[in-house]
């Protein structure tokens, strides 16, 4: 008797199922009767085993079948595993669990596909740069096809935690410093890698949202660091993107590695039972981060039984590497410190994202090997990927209007990133292929053609010290040369050009998960060759990689033209080309503020004022709350981002002066393109409670539009506001908003609006 006729017969269903001629009902009801019959035939073995995820490491060690992830599935310690790739190794470990094992109850396959699979798209933080929901989307919905294409049906994604501190490596995963965009996004992604009907679908695979909650707040902008805030703040500028992926049907929550109010995110009641299941009405499985449960010991707060028994009861159902909820958990069960019910619950959830995901109908849905062939890296997938790379990069400069580049120059492209295609992608990358990928070199080469001539010099390694990532070992490394004979090299070619652009700033290894850096200027060695490309005296275009707001202040004083193009992923060579020689006009707005210094950090557009505040932007003022050597705004504000066309904004108007309970204002301006391109402008609105029951931020997104408008043409543009925009959490979480005065600001940017004010009821 194969697995899945083991499986159906011991929970008393027809063998019609199994041809797929009688298909389970969707309801609640149905799935419910299918896993209690399952569970009642289950023993605690099998459903401790059910809550346990290992890491498979790729099975790198040995043949699949005698391989330590092989031999725990046939113990029956095992509902799932990540870190496998390759579509034959996944069938195999399916046909084990579902052929040698009792009730052959199939396995979850997770992986971090954070920005695509083989099809790398743009890193998270450059995806959110677009404020184009239906590429984020797009983008989503890609990488779930290729990932179920090979064997995948759940990943470990979308990263939704709220960042303002930029010394945060993993601020690379995540949408920003807003929570209005941030949630905006995190449905995205969930629609996207989930679609309309997952146990149906052969293209969409479970998401999950991490990390529950608080990381992007890490101290220091440490990695792993503590999270110390208010509730207020919590509930107001941090929770909303969370709570807005749970809204849109996320499937799994993972936990988070710091503490929230000194205790491990993964074993804290009140964020997974009070919060995230009682406040939100999640109803999904709850999984923790890697070894989380194990790392509760160097936290100093339970050994590894006991740190088990804390995170079981504190409404954790699966257990990501440490094992705990294997033997350690049947001997907490006899000795009462976790009773059975909570066992059966977490076990539940677990067999219930099976059954949505549709592997009880069919266990190798995952695994057409057809599907593999055709889906993964197609065309089609690259020319996606390519169209949405471009859409985030961010013209920061254009002095003169330098770009876009003209045909017929002479192009030195000169920096250790210019011919670096192991580095397009960025961090989390793992299942890209770089050998598959143009470098910059060779998509600007195809770009042009035999209409200009693109010159090439390495110039420099990244760091003078070969450190890649200052002490990192560095995944995707790039070959060091002789720092002299390179930058020679570099001048030499420098003087035979025309125009130059320098493709510099951080690696791939730089960001990302453990990669928090301190200094986060575009590192040594590469600002000196920028600064000797600068002294030639030639026009130089800045073409900055990296993944984080760096700080630029003498870049932006001193170079003509800035575009940071981050990390675009596996196609960044050919959008870069597109952008940069005017096929392809930026569109990329920040949704990061850019620090003048990185004394300033965290640094955010939605500061509360003080009762003295810095009034007068760049005049120093001794007795208000300042820098005496810097001002307190960013180089580049939240929202910014310039195009080689010109938008002009009309008069904004409000069609009434007072907003009455139950009602809306509509908010509408003009906005005309006067430049020489078509293009995208994304129109933001913001708002401002003037007095209310707390302080309240000085500007708050609200709403954006993007717009294309041809060149010449002109659009209104409207924006309706209602009681819910207004609303906040007040110092007792009573979700409320004050009757009073309020601005509404309308603008390209954070920084530069046009303000009007109107009375709420």
């Amino acid at each position: 008797m194969t697995g899945m006729k083991k499986l159906f017969a011991a929970v008393g269903m027809s063998a019609a199922l199994l041809c797929g001629c009688s298909p389970v009902s969707e309801s609640d009801g149905e799935m419910n009767r299918f896993i209690s019959e399952l569970m009642d035939k289950m023993t605690l073995h099998e459903k401790l085993g059910q809550l346990n995820l290992p890491s498979g490491g790729d099975l790198t060690t040995g043949p699949i079948v005698d391989s330590d992830l092989a031999e725990m599935i046939r113990r029956e310690e095992i509902g799932g595993y990540f870190n496998v790739k390759g579509i034959d190794k996944i069938r195999e470990l399916q046909r084990i669990a579902v052929e040698e094992t009792r009730l052959g109850i199939p396995l979850v396959v997770g992986a971090d596909i954070i920005h695509g699979y083989q099809t790398i798209f743009p890193i998270p933080l450059a995806l959110s740069c677009s404020w184009d929901t239906a590429a984020v989307r797009r983008a989503a919905e890609i990488s779930a096809k290729e990932g179920s294409a090979n064997g995948i049906s759940w990943t470990f994604s979308p990263m939704v935690d709220i960042c303002k501190d930029a010394r945060w490596g993993r601020i690379a995963e995540g949408n920003g410093e807003d929570p209005y965009l941030g949630s905006v996004l995190a449905r995205a992604y969930v629609r996207g890698y989930q679609g309309e009907n997952l146990r149906e679908s052969e293209v969409n695979i479970m998401a999950c949202l991490k990390h529950f909650a608080l990381y992007g707040a890490s101290e220091s902008g440490r990695d792993y660091n503590l999270t110390d805030m208010s509730r207020v703040r919590m509930f107001n500028e941090y929770f909303p993107p969370y709570r807005a992926a749970v809204e849109a049907g996320v499937g799994t929550v993972m936990t988070s590695f710091n503490t929230v109010d000194g205790i491990p995110a993964t074993a804290n009641e009140w964020l997974l039972e009070d919060v995230l299941r009682g406040q939100w009405g999640f109803g999904g499985m709850v999984v923790t981060d890697y070894n989380s449960i194990g790392e509760m010991a160097v936290h100093g707060v339970a050994d590894l039984k006991k740190a088990g028994i804390m995170a079981m009861n504190a409404g954790t159902d699966m257990d990501m590497v440490s094992g705990s909820f294997l033997y350690p958990m049947a001997e907490a069960l006899s000795e009462g410190s976790v009773l059975e019910e909570r066992i059966d619950e977490a076990c539940r959830r677990v067999l219930e994202m099976k059954y949505k995901l549709g592997l009880f109908d069919n266990p190798y849905k995952y695994c057409d090997t057809l599907r593999a062939a055709k889906d993964t890296y197609s065309a089609e997938n690259r020319a996606e990927a390519r169209r949405i790379a471009a859409e985030t990069f961010v013209l920061l400069k254009n002095e003169g209007r330098l770009l876009p580049l003209k045909p017929g120059s002479r192009i030195a492209l000169i920096g250790p990133m210019a011919d670096a295609r192991n580095n397009m992608c960025g961090m989390w990358s793992p299942t890209c292929d770089p050998s598959q990928h143009q470098s910059l070199l060779e998509g600007m080469r195809a770009a042009v053609g035999d209409k200009a001539e693109i010159l090439y010099a390495k110039g420099s390694n990244v760091y003078y010290d070969g450190q890649t990532e200052k002490g990192a070992v560095g995944i995707r490394p790039l070959e060091r040369g002789d720092d002299r004979q390179l930058l020679a090299e570099a001048m030499a070619v420098a003087a035979r050009a025309d125009v130059i652009i320098a493709a510099v700033g951080e690696c791939a290894d730089m960001t990302g998960e453990s990669a928090s850096r301190t200094d986060i200027r575009i590192p040594d060695a590469q600002r000196d060759l920028l600064q000797a490309l600068v002294k030639t005296g030639k026009p130089v275009v800045l073409l900055l990689f990296t993944g984080r707001p760096l700080e630029l202040a003498w870049e932006s004083e001193n170079v003509p033209a800035i575009l940071n193009v981050w990390f675009g992923g596996s196609e960044t060579g050919a959008a870069v080309g597109d952008v940069l020689f005017g096929e392809t006009v930026p569109s990329g707005k920040l949704t990061t503020t850019f620090p003048r210094s990185v004394g300033q950090l965290p640094l955010y557009y939605g500061q509360v004022n003080t009762g003295r505040p810095d009034g007068e932007p760049g005049v120093f003022n001794r007795y208000v709350s300042n820098y005496i050597d810097c001002p307190n705004d960013g180089l580049y504000p939240f929202g910014y981002g310039l195009s080689y066309t010109a938008f002009e904004y009309g008069e904004m108007k409000l069609d009434a002066e007072v907003l009455p309970q139950g009602g809306s204002i509509t908010v509408t301006v003009p906005v005309k393109n006067v430049g020489d391109f078509d293009g995208v402008e994304t129109v933001q609105l913001y708002i401002r409670d003037l007095y209310a029951d707390i302080a309240r931020p000085v500007k708050e997104l609200k709403g954006f539009r993007r717009i294309f408008l041809r060149k010449g043409e002109s659009r209104d543009v409207t924006f309706t506001l209602t009681a819910d925009d207004l609303k906040y959490y007040n110092a007792d979480l009573v979700y409320k908003y004050d009757a009073g005065d309020f601005q509404v600001m309308v603008g390209p940017d954070s920084r530069n609006v046009q303000t009007k004010t109107f009375m709420a009821e």
